[in-house]
């Protein structure tokens, strides 16, 4: 995976509205990052991020690593997507993914990443994910 700095996800509205930002991509590999901000708190008592900005996070780094290993850029829908909470997000604490696609059909491309606060080797969530892909129709009479 090469760094290229970071860049909001213009094209993604969800996602730019709450703040990710693609860091490093390569192909089939992402790493996004959301930084901590109140608005996405789900439980004002503990400042606890929302379990749906963690999905969120998920869903869309396992897409656009999808979306690298295929170059189908809007050519990929979630099938199905497991999510596996291991515990509360850290007030305070950007949240970052790390994602995989790593196996392509025909028409499906599965990925799986994993979701930290700090320390990549205590997740606060793990996915895994298939997308549907979608590939331009070609126009009649061309080969």
């Amino acid at each position: 995976m090469t760094d290229d700095g970071g860049f909001a996800m213009t094209g993604f509205p969800h996602a730019e509205e709450i703040g990710m930002r693609l860091t490093q991509t390569a192909e089939g590999k992402t790493r996004i990052v959301i930084p901590y901000s109140e608005k996405l708190v789900g439980d004002p008592e503990t400042g606890v991020v929302h379990g749906g900005v963690i999905t969120t996070l998920l869903d869309t780094g396992c897409g656009v690593a999808a979306i690298s290993k295929t170059g189908l850029m809007g050519g990929i829908a979630t099938l199905d997507l497991r999510i596996d909470y291991m515990r509360p997000a850290k007030p305070g604490e950007a949240l970052t993914a790390i994602c995989e696609c790593y196996r392509v059909t025909r028409s499906v491309a599965f990925a799986r990443g994993a979701a930290y606060d700090g320390d990549s080797e205590d997740p606060v969530a793990t996915a895994a994910g298939a997308f549907m892909i979608t590939r331009p129709k070609k126009k009649e009479g061309a080969e």
